[in-house]
């Protein structure tokens, strides 16, 4: 469906109707996302927090994990204390320097990642209707917008 149905709506040049139209599809895998996560008790913020952990390998500090977020939140510490609660992380404090926070993931969470990860690849939801092709020059255009 072009932006224009969607939304019901003109534009007043191409460069609007194309940032119009990367907020609207940013929402719309939003949705699908969270509706995915639901299934897992998980918002899209905490399987940022679990991916990063995994990728990791080891326990890192807080610091870093709020770094490499996508979605950047002020609430890093309490989405990691919600994954706390359901022991699909683990915290220490570093024995150097109190004030450093260290995380990692625990087997649990290493557990519902790879749930995830097979019902991920075993269901189309996600597939987007675009080639490989396309979808590199989607990410160089992205890119490019951010520089």
């Amino acid at each position: 469906m072009k932006i224009e149905d969607a939304i019901k709506s003109k534009f007043k040049d191409p460069k609007h109707k194309a940032l119009v139209n990367i907020r609207y599809t940013s929402n719309y895998l939003a949705q699908r996302q969270n509706l995915f996560m639901k299934d897992y008790d998980l918002t899209m913020p905490q399987f940022n927090i679990l991916r990063i952990l995994r990728g990791a390998k080891k326990a890192i500090a807080v610091n870093i994990v709020k770094e490499r977020m996508v979605e950047k939140s002020p609430n890093t510490t309490r989405l990691m204390d919600k994954l706390i609660d359901k022991g699909l992380i683990n915290r220490t404090r570093c024995s150097d320097d109190r004030r450093v926070v260290f995380v990692e993931i625990s087997e649990k969470g290493l557990e519902i990642l790879a749930d995830i990860d097979h019902e991920f690849e075993s269901n189309d939801i996600f597939q987007i209707n675009i080639t490989d092709e396309e979808a590199l020059l989607l990410s160089d255009i992205l890119d490019k917008i951010r520089d």
